[in-house]
């Protein structure tokens, strides 16, 4: 079971973000912008190997994106309904993504299996995710596919994009 951090303010901004270990070490880079047809969000192991994507292939009210390891393909993630909680389902891997809008908290699982799950902690001032995964050759893919689930709550809560100022405020801190 691995256990990793990612700033909470980091996970959907167009940035280039670091995703920490349980003892505080930088252990994946997570790279990607949103909003149109074909942008992507990537995982890289830290010595520069691509290790999972999620790529969006609709621009509609229910995208979809695209989601592949080691360059091939894995399964496809459509958005199923929302209300207080998404449902996500990802084809080919037969995984259902749920989110938890308003406690920030997400889980993935298959079948009665919980595959991923993230919550929100505090340390010190800064609010982080913490990702748990039991079977740690999934947290790449896991971390692109909460990382959409996270863009999509940000955008149906109206919680835009981070701006520059406050993009150099967050990084500076860290």
């Amino acid at each position: 079971m691995a256990t990793y951090y990612i700033e909470q303010s980091l996970l959907s901004a167009k940035v280039r973000t670091l995703i920490k270990d349980d003892k505080n070490q930088p252990a994946y880079l997570l790279v990607g912008s949103w909003g149109s047809k074909g942008d992507s969000v990537s995982v890289y192991h830290l010595d520069g190997r691509l290790l999972a994507k999620a790529k969006q292939t609709t621009l509609s009210v229910r995208p979809q994106f695209d989601l592949f390891m080691h360059h091939e393909k894995v399964g496809v993630l459509k958005r199923l309904f929302f209300w207080q909680r998404d449902f996500y389902f990802i084809k080919k891997l037969n995984w259902l993504a749920i989110g938890d809008i308003k406690k920030q908290k997400y889980q993935i699982y298959y079948l009665n299996d919980k595959l991923f799950e993230m919550t929100q902690v505090k340390r010190g001032n800064r609010v982080f995710f913490k990702m748990i995964v039991p079977d740690e050759k999934l947290a790449p893919l896991c971390i692109c596919i909460v990382s959409v689930l996270d863009y999509w709550a940000r955008k149906g809560t109206k919680v835009g994009e981070l701006n520059s100022e406050e993009l150099g405020n967050q990084l500076q801190v860290s």
